[in-house]
């Protein structure tokens, strides 16, 4: 029995095969010459007979046809989807962190985590870190450095480490350097290699320098600024008009990503638009994700020389005035009371506020030619 049960190569199955199809020897011979039960010798004859009837058959020629159609549209998909996973993977690459944790589906019965995680191209440690609060003196320091640069733009590190050992403040160069940072404050001036090229994300040429601001919607520019709470600080983007000095739209967040940034932009140009946009070379503002709105809408993108705050100076006075008219002179305690406050402060500002440079007219009543 043992040899008969044994484990038979495809070249002794077809010697026992065609032994049994030739007729010369009966079943009984070809069962005890290769030690093979006869029932098994019958069976392989059979399926060996009824494979040759196919093979000249029309019904298998149409299921050799039907199963190369059949593979052939199965590459077809497979190339299809090859190429649709790519390009879903170039648009998610330029989503924040933030917006890859929102697409997180914890309940997917059928998705792992950490396959979601690998499909959006965020590590595990990006999903579930929670980043540590900031320091009372941290928050302190911040502080004084806020009112130090809206004081002095002009002042480098070095120049705020001495102002903060002046007030009795005494910390090195890496953690003002490393504040100054997070706070999104530059210093004010040239600095070398300003035409080292970005690989990353498109870098336009200021396309200001020398023109004559004539009316509005000429030139719209945006700037981020930091706005210091009670216990934290937050993140304000504005878009201004040059002309009028009028506030388009404006939007807080409580991180530096480029999502709330393309919000306010969308935003506004839905309310109007403009023929030239100058942004400085923050990589909020660089990525394709909100060059791309501009682009499309047939608005030349500009770009100020990096560090050089100057070519955007109409909205370096608009943080200089809400910084000294509103947010140096209350107490805002979370981000909720900085958009109360925020938005009181800008209906103030463009309805309300007169400006010496507009020959004392509100930048409303300029932006919409209208006498208040």
């Amino acid at each position: 029995m043992g040899n008969i049960r044994k484990k038979r190569s495809a070249v002794e199955k077809r010697k026992i095969v065609l032994e049994a199809i030739k007729g010369k020897k009966t079943i009984q011979e070809i069962t005890a010459e290769f030690a093979v039960h006869a029932t098994q010798v019958n069976d392989w004859k059979r399926r060996a007979l009824d494979y040759l009837l196919d093979v000249f058959s029309e019904r298998r020629h149409k299921q050799t046809k039907e199963k190369d159609r059949l593979i052939e549209k199965l590459y077809q998909q497979i190339g299809q989807l090859t190429y649709e996973l790519d390009w879903v993977k170039k648009k998610l690459n330029q989503l924040s962190i933030e917006g890859k944790r929102k697409m997180i589906q914890y309940d997917e019965p059928k998705i792992s985590i950490r396959r979601q995680c690998k499909m959006l191209d965020l590590s595990r440690s990006g999903l579930y870190y929670t980043p540590k609060g900031i320091s009372e003196y941290n928050l302190l320091l911040m502080k004084l450095l806020d009112e130090q640069h809206t004081r002095t733009p002009f002042y480098g590190v070095l120049k705020m480490q001495k102002c903060l050992e002046r007030l009795g403040h005494h910390v090195n160069e890496k953690r003002v350097r490393r504040l100054m940072h997070l706070m999104g404050l530059e210093t004010i001036y040239a600095k070398p290699n300003l035409s080292k090229p970005n690989h990353d994300h498109k870098i336009f040429p200021y396309l200001l320098r020398g023109m004559e601001i004539e009316k509005v919607n000429q030139v719209w520019s945006t700037d981020i600024t930091y706005i210091r709470l009670n216990k934290g600080f937050v993140y304000l983007v504005a878009i201004i008009d040059w002309f009028s000095r009028y506030v388009i739209d404006w939007q807080i967040s409580t991180s530096l990503d480029a999502d709330f940034c393309i919000e306010t932009l969308k935003r506004a140009l839905k309310k109007s638009s403009c023929d030239i946009f100058n942004t400085d070379q923050g990589a909020q503002f660089t990525t394709p994700r909100f060059t791309d709105i501009l682009l499309e809408a047939n608005i030349k993108v500009s770009m100020d020389g990096r560090g050089r705050a100057l070519d955007n100076i109409f909205v370096e006075r608009l943080w200089r005035s809400l910084k000294y008219e509103m947010i140096y002179l209350v107490d805002i305690r979370n981000p909720e009371e900085c958009c109360q406050y925020t938005n009181k402060y800008f209906k103030f500002y463009n309805v309300e506020r007169m400006h010496q440079s507009l020959k004392y007219k509100t930048p409303y009543e300029v932006y919409f030619g209208e006498e208040r």
